[in-house]
């Protein structure tokens, strides 16, 4: 058992995080121990990380206690580099926490300068083993200031090319780019208030100006956004966070403001202003090309009539509840169709194309599975002629194909072609057929005659209707 963690008070008694828990006792007979839960030191940086969010978006986490947050850019918001620094100070503080805090031009000695000040940085700050950290304290190295003086090519040689990158982060010499703790999104808008905002009506005002904002640089860079975030920042810390999709590209304020409202109508914890929201920031983490489009000259198309509607019902149901059939990237009939989120953007895949103002080479209706059916052709490998289904009857009067089908062999182990056959299934002939009043179905034969099987059976896959 070791030590994880000390206070102030255990500090000042000598005991030090990796103290064996026996010897700790011993320094200090009435010690109080926690156990360490991992799990939840992660869960809580990670909450912290959230709250810094109203300062920059972009925060990293450094396990197991640290954060780092790149201010460029975000500095003059808050009155200058102190100024920001006393208020993330303060808001951390607030919490019960110890802050050390340091800035740097990289992350790395931002990092460095934070846990163990101005002084001499020592070599630990390179995150060595203990067998390179020795052999560099046996050298005569013990502090960043003995490396920055030594060549770089001999320590490369003998402890790494990683030591020497760190070493030249450290420095300030190299600067690598942190990872958010969420993707920096491509539009992002901010507003803070003198006065936190208690009312929902007001929050939705603020958000219709930001709205208006985001359209006109959306509009400028040839974009809509497909999703809208917004993070309500509360007077005491917490954020509460609201997103929205849309199933085609926009930048329409009264439409974002419409489906936000349906949005926290619909929420089941209702929006708990406490003291206050003290800033709202209004993100477009999904953007994608929007043109200019014809309108027409009266009225409203209906597409955009529908595309509004799926919206609103996919706000207020769930995403998931409103569903749309996608083409798959599949030539098999059963595997060539899918649902998805009806706000999610369509990515037609079609293997067959009809021409406007044709009949449909395939139903729209499957039967799951196929059912089998009785069959006479004229040759074995000729088209139906008559068939039984239901103990019905049909007379074939008209017949399309065959349309060939393979099984998808690529996708069996080994793969390849066995004796002419794909070792995947058997191959599918399909046919349309008509029967004497007036009705359509598709049936198929499961293997090709004679080579794949001996006497093919028949299947309806299909009725049109």
């Amino acid at each position: 058992m070791r030590v994880m963690a000390v206070d102030a008070a255990a500090g000042a008694h000598g005991i030090a995080p990796g103290t064996a828990l026996a010897d700790a006792r011993a320094r200090v007979p009435g010690l109080l121990t926690a156990a360490s839960d991992p799990a939840a030191d992660a869960a809580l940086l990670a909450r912290m990380a959230e709250r810094c969010d109203r300062y920059t978006p972009a925060v990293a986490l450094d396990p197991p206690f640290g954060l780092i947050l790149d201010i460029t850019g975000c500095v003059h918001l808050w009155g200058g580099e102190e100024a920001l620094t006393a208020a993330i100070t303060a808001q951390i503080s607030a919490g019960g926490f110890a802050v050390l805090h340091a800035l740097a031009q990289t992350p790395d000695r931002a990092r460095a300068l934070a846990r163990y000040g101005d002084a001499a940085l020592p070599v630990a700050t390179l995150g060595l083993d203990d067998r390179r950290l020795s052999a560099l304290r046996r050298a005569g190295l013990y502090t960043i200031a003995d490396l920055a003086e030594r060549p770089r090519a001999p320590l490369a040689a003998r402890f790494g090319a990683q030591t020497v990158a760190k070493l030249a982060r450290i420095l300030g010499e190299e600067d690598i780019r942190i990872t958010p703790h969420r993707p920096v999104p491509p539009l992002f808008l901010w507003r803070r208030f003198a006065e936190p905002l208690s009312r929902t009506d007001d929050v939705l005002a603020v958000l219709h100006d930001l709205s208006s904002e985001a359209a006109t640089a959306l509009s400028e860079r040839g974009q809509g956004g497909r999703r809208f975030a917004i993070s309500l920042f509360r007077s005491d810390g917490d954020v509460r966070r609201l997103a929205v999709e849309t199933g085609a590209s926009t930048r329409d304020p009264a439409l974002l403001l419409r489906l936000f409202r349906e949005r926290i109508d619909s929420l089941s914890d209702p929006l708990d202003p406490g003291f206050g929201y003290d800033s709202i920031r209004f993100d477009v983490p999904v953007c994608e090309a929007l043109d200019t489009a014809q309108q027409g000259l009266v009225g409203t198309p209906k597409d955009a009539d529908v595309d509004a509607l799926i919206d609103r019902l996919s706000v207020r149901m769930g995403a998931q509840r409103v569903r749309r059939f996608a083409s798959a990237d599949s030539h098999i009939p059963e595997c060539a169709a899918y649902t998805t989120a009806a706000s999610t953007p369509a990515l037609p895949l079609p293997w067959v194309q009809v021409e406007p103002g044709d009949p449909p080479l395939r139903p729209l209706h499957l039967f799951d599975p196929p059912h089998r059916v009785e069959v006479i052709a004229e040759v074995p490998d000729g088209p139906p002629r008559r068939f039984r289904w239901r103990r019905v009857t049909h007379d074939v009067v008209a017949h399309e194909g065959p349309e060939r089908i393979a099984a998808e062999w690529w996708k069996r182990r080994g793969g390849g072609m066995v004796g002419g056959a794909s070792s995947g299934g058997l191959t599918r002939d399909y046919y349309r057929v008509e029967n004497r009043q007036g009705q359509r179905f598709w049936l198929f034969r499961h293997g090709l005659y004679g080579s794949e099987r001996p006497n093919p059976d028949w299947y309806l896959h299909g009725a049109f209707v």
